[in-house]
């Protein structure tokens, strides 16, 4: 299979530690994540091809996200190095019931210095998909960059993913992230939204249909909204429908999203799927019904454990829970 292509950043989670004496002090963890990093490393245990391309910075906590990404599989050959910033941090709190929240160190930050210039052609030659996350739209430089490398992306008949992962903290105060996740969200052939992201959306666009409606006026052919164990709900330009998620125990929900979107990148890429032709699978229930869940199942497994690159399920374990019975087929209606 073609390798997928993800860009924007790798940076540092803080994972609590839990301790069975309070008047300690309170300790973290460092585990690799970074949402587009995530996803390279998601497809890559699943035994696919990826690619991770970014700027990283030269301190040591970038030396163990090039050394992560590399004992994960996943190709670097596109990366950057500067010593003009840093690398990003995020201490993650959990609540009782895995869900989590996050306190971000960024900017400065080296993921921010990248530039499209750096970015070789021979990037999206062999590429099957290029994936990019709303992280790297937060300040004006690396924003052109990103929307830039999905014009080349499209332009070379690269079928263009896009994951909004809004993380307002990360936007600077009085900067409306709107205007350029609306320029992204323009440029995608794939959308994956959660369902606070598509209320953002709603909230701007004066409703939920006309959100959805502005996205398809792009070049959407799917738009994914998840919501945790809820049932997954996706739209294309024909139909729409929801699919029943897998349920499990889940002890960390940090990188869910991210496997979710490397599970069903790489059942794209495994079955050769690209821009030209992703509509004949859409218009084959049985085909995307496999493939939506087959990544369920991948961001169910990733809830059950602790971190992002070290959650990331291998495609046995995703084989194995997708024999698990779910309540509910497919629904679809017609548009």
């Amino acid at each position: 299979m073609k390798p997928v292509v993800c860009f924007g950043e790798a940076l540092v989670d803080f994972l609590p530690v839990a301790s069975a004496d309070p008047s300690q002090p309170r300790i973290f963890q460092q585990h690799a994540g970074g949402a587009p990093a995530n996803v390279a490393v998601a497809v890559a245990a699943l035994g696919g091809k990826a690619e991770f391309v970014g700027m990283l910075a030269l301190d040591t906590f970038a030396e163990f996200l090039l050394d992560s990404l590399h004992r994960a599989g996943v190709g670097t050959h596109h990366v950057q190095r500067t010593g003009a910033a840093p690398t990003a941090l995020a201490f993650v709190s959990l609540d009782a019931h895995g869900e989590r929240s996050f306190s971000f160190y960024r900017p400065p930050a080296a993921d921010l210095l990248f530039r499209e210039s750096k970015l070789s052609a021979s990037a999206f030659i062999d590429a099957s998909i290029f994936h990019a996350c709303s992280n790297s739209l937060t300040e004006q430089g690396i924003a052109q960059t990103t929307l830039g490398c999905m014009r080349r992306a499209r332009d070379a008949g690269v079928l263009v993913s896009f994951d909004m992962n809004l993380r307002p903290a990360l936007w600077p105060q009085g900067v409306d992230p709107g205007p350029r996740i609306h320029a992204a969200l323009a440029l995608a052939d794939l959308i994956k939204l959660s369902a606070e992201e598509l209320a953002f959306l709603a909230d701007m666009a004066g409703g939920e249909a006309a959100a959805l409606n502005r996205i398809r006026n792009g070049h959407a052919k799917l738009i994914l909204v998840t919501d945790g164990a809820r049932p997954l709900r996706w739209y294309t330009r024909q139909a729409e429908g929801i699919l029943d998620t897998y349920t499990v125990h889940v002890i960390d929900s940090t990188a869910a999203g991210d496997a979710f979107s490397g599970g069903l990148l790489f059942a794209l890429a495994r079955v050769g799927v690209q821009a030209s032709d992703l509509d004949t699978l859409l218009d084959d229930p049985a085909r995307l019904e496999s493939i939506l869940r087959f990544a369920c199942a991948c961001g169910a497994l990733a809830t059950t454990r602790r971190g992002a690159f070290a959650a990331m399920p291998a495609r046995a374990e995703v084989e194995i829970l997708m024999q698990t019975p779910v309540s509910g087929q497919l629904k679809v209606a017609s548009l």
